[in-house]
Order: C-alpha cells, then structure tokens, then sequence
C-alpha cells in the first residue's frame, strides 16, 4: 500500500486505488503517519495548475520521492530543504515554503518549523490530522509527533486550523502572549507581529482564550464570534465578513474597510512599505475580491478605479508612495 503513496501525490492513481488508499489510512497508524510527512513534504515543492514549467516540476518532485524511500529521516529532511530550492527556481508555484528541522534539547522531540514568504499561502496536515492553513509571511512551529497530555503549536502571522477531535488530548494554539484552547473545531488566528492587535475568529466548536499571564481569566467564544485583543484588553464581538477565510483558497476580501486597513494588511501580505501622502485617501472605504496571485500592483490598480489616487514605486528600497 505504501508504494501507491507517490502515486497518490503525483496524481497518477486511479479513483477506486484512491479510496482504498484512504480505507487503508483509516486502520494503520504508521500509513497514516507517512501520509502525512509526504504531504507536508509535498508543500515544498507543490505545483500550480498555472506553472509554464509544469513536467520539470513534477520530474523533480518524483527524484525527492525515490530520495525519501532510501534515506534515513535526519537525511532526508537536510535533502528536502536542497530539492526544495532546486524545483522552485524551474515551476511558478502558488507558494512555497522553507522547512527546517530543529531539536529541542530538552525534550529530544523534533520540531519542524514552516515558514511562508510574502505573497504565498501554505497548507498542511499535522501528525494527527488537523489541517492547518497558513498566510503570507506567517510562520507554524510544530512537532513531528504530539506527546504528552496535550497537542501544542504556534503561530506567528496568520492561520486557520481545523482541528481533528480528541477529547483525551486539546489542542493549543500559543501566539505572542495569547493562548487557544480546543478539543476539535475551526477557527481563525490573525497575530502579525506589529500589527497592534490578535484577533481570532470561531467558525465551528468552542473555543477558549486567555492570557498567558492569566489564563484562569479566560473567554470561551461561540460559533461566529471574534475576540479582539489589544492593549492588554479583549473585546467580543460577532465577525464583521465571513468571506474573509477565503484568504486561505487565494482571495483576499475587503468589505467596507477604510484604504487605511487594506493598506495596513497589503503590507504584512506582500512585505512591502505603503506610504500615504494625503492622509484624507484612508477615509475612503472599499468593498471587493482580489485574487492573491495576481499581486499588489493589480490590487492597487483595482481600487484606483473606485477612488482615484496616484502610485509610485521605488523598486529599490521595497517603497509605494501613494498621492491624491
């Protein structure tokens, strides 16, 4: 069963191979966990239905395959991060990510961490099945396999979890000085350095917040709501837009948001400074859809149409300035 996996990734296996694959995934343990890896691997190297160099991406990606069969772990994670680099200077991916294996001394255990550049997206599967989808210029850190009485990771940037239940184990999301506690639900974690506040946003389940430094004084948040912390205080409120988790299929939606916010999140997107000359532009709201891929330019020049403003770029020092 485990020589269909490559297969399976590649997208060579047939329908009903397929679902006896993922039969199988549902009774072995150790199948499922090299699913897993496999596809987390496969976020390094993943193929966008619209790269030009499609044949060699994929004849690269089956090379690290055959690489994963005949090397020890340790081995292979040094070699993925190698082939990685090798497959993305030849295919255009939707995007790509750097995964480094760490050691934590204390505990022996590996720790992997997935970073996303600016102006990708990432998705992956953790050992025990939560999916995870990350935003641009965001960071997981996670184990290879969860121990202990708990299942802990964290984030820096922007993510959405969907969490796989066990109710013996919760699931601990830890970000600057916040923590989420869940046993199996959806939610959203918006918690970009600088960016003057965390937000988190339940789709599905229950979930608790609470502060590192007091987490006995906690706020369990109900389906459709959004808890805002800032300056040490947290506000509840019900979610303003529920199209904006398209984020994590490629679509950045604004509704009603002032040019003043779009601005604040283009920059954390795309790592790029905006710089505004006439502060009276950020008054202005916008409504709309924007794919990601089609970067920060298009964006920009999308919102001209409704609010007419001026743009230059200086390439150079990574610099947009913005005039009336």
């Amino acid at each position: 069963m485990e020589e269909k996996l490559p297969k399976y990734f590649s997208g060579e296996l047939g329908q009903s191979d397929t679902a006896e694959l993922f039969n199988e995934l549902e009774k072995n343990e150790l199948l499922r966990e090299e699913f897993v890896r496999m596809q987390n691997t496969y976020a390094l190297t993943h193929l966008s239905k619209f790269s030009k160099n499609e044949s060699e991406g994929r004849r690269s990606y089956q090379q690290f395959l055959q690489q994963l069969k005949t090397k020890k772990r340790q081995k292979v994670v040094r070699l993925a991060v190698q082939y990685a680099a090798a497959a993305l200077i030849l295919i255009a991916s939707t995007f790509f990510a750097t995964r480094h294996l760490l050691t934590d001394n204390s505990s022996n255990r590996e720790i992997n961490t997935l970073v996303v550049p600016a102006g990708q997206r990432a998705h992956l599967t953790l050992q025990d099945g939560t999916s995870v989808w990350l935003n641009a210029q965001s960071t997981l850190t996670y184990p290879a396999r969860f121990s202990g009485r708990s299942r802990r990771v964290t984030v820096s940037g922007e993510a959405y979890f969907d969490v796989a239940e066990n109710s013996r184990k919760p699931f601990i999301v830890s970000t600057q000085n916040m923590e989420m506690k869940v046993l199996g639900t959806q939610f959203n974690v918006y918690s970009y350095p600088g960016a003057g506040c965390i937000k988190t946003d339940l789709i599905e389940g229950s979930l608790m917040v609470y502060s590192k430094e007091s987490p006995k004084s906690s706020v369990t948040l109900k389906p459709k709501e959004q808890i805002v912390v800032k300056d040490g205080k947290m506000f509840l409120r019900e979610i303003q837009n529920s199209d904006y988790f398209l984020w994590k299929d490629g679509i950045y939606t604004f509704e009603n948001e002032r040019l003043l916010d779009i601005i604040e999140k283009l920059q954390l997107y795309y790592d790029v400074k905006i710089v505004v000359k006439d502060p009276e532009i950020f008054n202005v709201h916008y409504t709309g859809k924007f794919r990601q891929r089609d970067g920060i330019d298009e964006i920009l020049r999308i919102i001209q149409k409704i609010q007419r403003f001026n743009v230059q770029k200086d390439t150079e020092n990574n610099i947009i300035t913005i005039t009336k």
